[in-house]
């Protein structure tokens, strides 16, 4: 089969769109017809080179959409399902697959950093050359080929547009909340960025019944959606010393959990300065593995509990449905994310807005 693909040649330079062959080569290969497919700050980093992959490369790893063909090995989906996509297969038996850690399953790390699809071969191709797939899915394409586990079955009525936001963003930072962390009733819960990981923090937080949810980001805009999604209190630690601040909502004491999702050396310290002893920290975000990050030695004590996580504790096939019933039912608000709406041919412009900081998700529609 033939379809167009946005395709990085070279870091730093824009995608080109260009016809691939690709092919299903496994049993358990799944080909979707992608209706929507987002933008995200890890494809940006591909781009701009911060995260290597070989090249060239189809980047994407935000998307839904319907099921076209399914592998003679498939089992419970079919032709004419409505999915969203993950980006973590694994393999279910190595050493951490069965410590239910998937998100750190050993074919998943090895294979990931080479691009390809889970069984180690690509399914795309370029004149005859390999194409690369990024985080095993590669959607920013008119279709993607993907190993079953990888595609979600969900409600026909969830909007597509909506639903690929919940295949990342959506859920590290309401997994976050919801599944990490658990803050209990009535805890405060401190969320540091507000771009669609740090929102979705918020609803967590809200959903789990978090007695007061204080956003804290530099953008005033962002800010004021984090409030109408749930946060109580906003920070701006550009103006306002932010720890203060949380600490002046907290009888002195600080949040009892706080969630980060700036991905920055500054919000990484923010994190540990603004918890409670005995509170609880989740890192989200991230900056290049090789950097070094320092800490007030004070900032780590009192009995914190520490965790990065990279999924917000993900079982794809429960969470995805789950979150899109809770958009379905009102509880879960995902509109206000798209701050555009794009062709294909645009992605281009989509990353440089996204670089300028201009928007929370612009969203491929095809």
């Amino acid at each position: 089969m033939k379809f167009k693909a946005a395709i990085l040649h070279r870091t730093g330079e824009a995608l080109r769109i260009e016809t691939v062959d690709a092919e299903p080569r496994a049993p358990d290969d799944v080909v979707v017809r992608i209706g929507a497919t987002s933008l995200c700050h890890t494809d940006l980093e591909v781009i701009d080179g911060q995260l290597p992959y070989p090249l060239p490369i189809v980047l994407g790893h935000e998307a839904a959409g319907t099921i076209e063909a399914v592998g003679p090995a498939v089992s419970g989906l079919k032709q004419g399902d409505r999915v969203i996509l993950s980006w973590n297969p694994h393999c279910g038996h190595c050493f951490y697959c069965t410590l239910d850690q998937p998100i750190l399953c050993e074919t998943y790390l090895k294979l990931g950093p080479q691009a390809v699809q889970f069984d180690g071969t690509t399914r795309l191709s370029l004149g005859g050359a390999p194409v690369h797939h990024m985080f095993y899915m590669a959607s920013f394409a008119e279709y993607a080929i993907v190993p079953a586990q990888s595609a979600i079955k969900i409600s026909p009525d969830m909007p597509f547009d909506r639903a690929c936001l919940i295949g990342c963003g959506v859920m590290t930072g309401a997994g976050a909340a919801l599944k990490v962390t658990r803050p209990a009733p009535g805890a405060t819960v401190a969320v540091i960025g507000c771009g669609a990981v740090g929102l979705s923090a918020v609803q967590g937080a809200r959903i789990a019944g978090a007695g007061a949810v204080i956003a804290v980001d530099v953008n005033p805009a962002k800010l004021e959606i984090a409030g109408a999604l749930g946060a109580s209190h906003g920070v701006n630690p550009s103006r306002d010393d932010a720890v203060g601040a949380i600490k002046r909502l907290t009888a002195g004491r600080g949040a009892d959990v706080v969630i980060e999702a700036a991905g920055n050396e500054a919000a990484f310290k923010l994190a540990v300065e603004a918890v409670r002893p005995g509170g609880q920290v989740a890192w989200l975000g991230k900056v290049n593995v090789d950097r070094e990050v320092a800490f007030r030695w004070g900032s780590l004590m009192g009995e914190k509990r520490i965790v990065r996580s990279s999924y917000g504790g993900a079982r794809p096939s429960i969470d995805f449905p789950a979150l899109a019933q809770l958009y379905l039912d009102g509880r879960l608000q995902l509109d206000p994310y798209i701050s555009r709406r794009i062709a294909l041919a645009e992605i281009n412009d989509g990353f440089a807005a996204l670089k300028r900081g201009e928007v929370i998700r612009s969203v491929v529609v095809f």
